[in-house]
């Protein structure tokens, strides 16, 4: 038996997993790394702790199968996308934190850059729209306040990145500056119709285009890595894709009309669309699935920048809960919500509203609310989010969904799997594998070491799956989704 390492390194965390060639996870290891917060709306990483924890999980689970060493294929990288880091080009060294995508410093000048009626322009070049989600303006607030980093980026001395970047670069040692599609396409500098990066966005942004990596597919070879001598041999790091990308690749979307949602820190709901692109005038935006064989697969995508982080919101800064787990017990407690909604615009709103100045808010609190009410706003926002989204979706592509598939740690909750198909009054088809994004990197990785020869042979790799089937009274729904629309109201300012 062969077996393939995999490395996910999320908003939360840095895990590595251990797969065998028939797509069973073997083993896993993972360590969270500090979430900073500079000032209110700002979000940062400590990327040189993101590396530190990636030789960690890695050598935690190498270490603890010796055996299986000589039999692995490969390294296969799934990641956060739209983080970005600014490094040393001599030793791959940080210059400043990785800045995150929930960030809003970008803010200012996006709203400059709409008010200048740019906002077509990008989005025709780029699919995404004008937004401090992307890196693109947070990236132009860096340099324009650290002028040193300008001038070393200028001068060769500095590379620019997203998290699979900087990773690569670190793990070959300074070898290969390189990123894939689903990556590079986040990143609002990349033109998606000609698959390469954008000299008149670059120029828009300041941001140099010599100090941006070359982009290659995701099943593509990136080098390779020894993983600071602990592998005997160095293997090849093949399978490289966006989080987001690789659940869709690895629930098998590959035919036009099918789509996933991921359940995670935020969520991303992913439609393929096929191999023409297609703008959204209402709030959605196109992005690359992934490029095989030269030709991209493009995919619709409604954002939701806080969807797990909510949860975590009532866990780490009210300390209501003590787990993500108790929320499911909590909701289950009561008959109905109590009137009682929670908007989580904690960093705005993203798709369909894209708002950035709305507040998070708390709505239909009376004196018999209790922190059980909290807990089912907080999961029930989640799937009003969801259905603002997929409405939205199915109107602009004239799909018609019955099914849409789900993955991420927060499937395990089955009150809220339940809500969302309630709400979305669709079969919502749950993953039994919660590391999908993983997957879905190492399914690259298959295709790119010749274990596997094409998406057809893909399917042939086992998918278990739990059906949720809509209950709710037609009634009931859009009596709870009219009084989520009427609190969105109140979180505009």
């Amino acid at each position: 038996m062969d077996y393939i390492l995999a490395l996910d390194q999320s908003t939360s965390a840095t895990k590595a997993l251990l797969f065998d060639t028939n797509g069973r996870a073997i083993d896993q290891a993972a360590k969270p790394h500090q979430q900073h917060y500079p000032q209110a709306g700002w979000v940062e990483h400590d990327a040189e702790e993101i590396y530190h924890n990636t030789i960690d999980v890695l050598r935690t689970l190498i270490k603890a199968h010796p055996e299986k060493q000589q039999q692995i294929l490969c390294l296969s990288i799934t990641n956060q996308r739209e983080t970005f880091v600014i490094f040393e080009k001599e030793t791959g060294k940080p210059l400043y934190h990785a800045i995150v995508w929930q960030c809003r410093r970008g803010e200012p000048l996006c709203q400059t850059f709409i008010d200048d009626g740019l906002n077509p322009l990008v989005q025709n070049i780029t699919g995404l729209k004008i937004d401090t989600y992307f890196p693109a303006a947070k990236i132009t607030w860096l340099l324009e306040e650290y002028p040193a980093l300008k001038t070393k980026l200028e001068k060769g001395e500095a590379l620019l990145g997203t998290m699979d970047t900087y990773l690569i670069y670190r793990l070959t040692g300074g070898d290969i500056f390189a990123s894939d599609h689903t990556n590079a396409c986040r990143t609002l500098l990349y033109d998606i119709h000609n698959l390469s990066w954008s000299a008149e966005l670059c120029e828009l942004f300041q941001v140099p285009v010599f100090a941006l990596p070359m982009v290659q597919e995701s099943a593509a070879e990136f080098g390779s890595t020894n993983v600071e001598n602990m592998l005997d041999k160095a293997i090849p790091i093949v399978g490289v894709m966006g989080d987001s990308q690789a659940a869709l690749f690895a629930e098998q979307c590959f035919e036009v009309g099918t789509g996933k949602i991921t359940f995670g820190t935020g969520s991303s709901v992913l439609l393929n669309i096929g191999n023409q692109m297609e703008i959204s005038p209402n709030g959605i935006v196109t992005t690359i699935g992934w490029v095989y064989d030269g030709v991209p697969t493009y995919a619709l995508e409604g954002i939701i920048n806080f969807t797990g982080a909510t949860i975590a919101w009532l866990k780490d800064q009210l300390q209501l809960i003590e787990s993500p787990a108790e929320t499911e017990v909590l909701a289950g407690q009561l008959a109905d919500n109590g009137g009682v909604y929670l908007v989580p615009a904690f960093v705005g709103l993203s798709a369909p509203y894209w708002e950035p100045t709305a507040k998070a808010t708390i709505v239909g609190l009376t004196p018999a609310a209790t922190k059980a009410h909290l807990a089912r706003a907080a999961l029930e926002a989640i799937a009003y989010r969801l259905r603002d989204v997929l409405d939205v979706m199915q109107a602009d592509s004239e799909v018609e969904l019955t099914i849409i598939h789900g993955d991420g740690g927060m499937v395990k909750n089955t009150f809220l799997m339940q809500f969302v198909s309630d709400m979305t009054g669709l079969t919502l088809r749950t993953s039994s594998l919660p590391e999908l994004s993983a997957f879905g990197a190492v399914m690259s990785g298959m295709l790119g070491t010749g274990l596997r020869e094409s998406l057809i042979d893909l399917k042939a790799l086992p998918h278990q799956f739990t059906d949720y089937q809509p209950k709710m009274d037609e009634v009931l729904r859009q009596k709870n989704y009219d009084g989520w629309l009427a609190a969105v109201k109140k979180a505009f300012i």
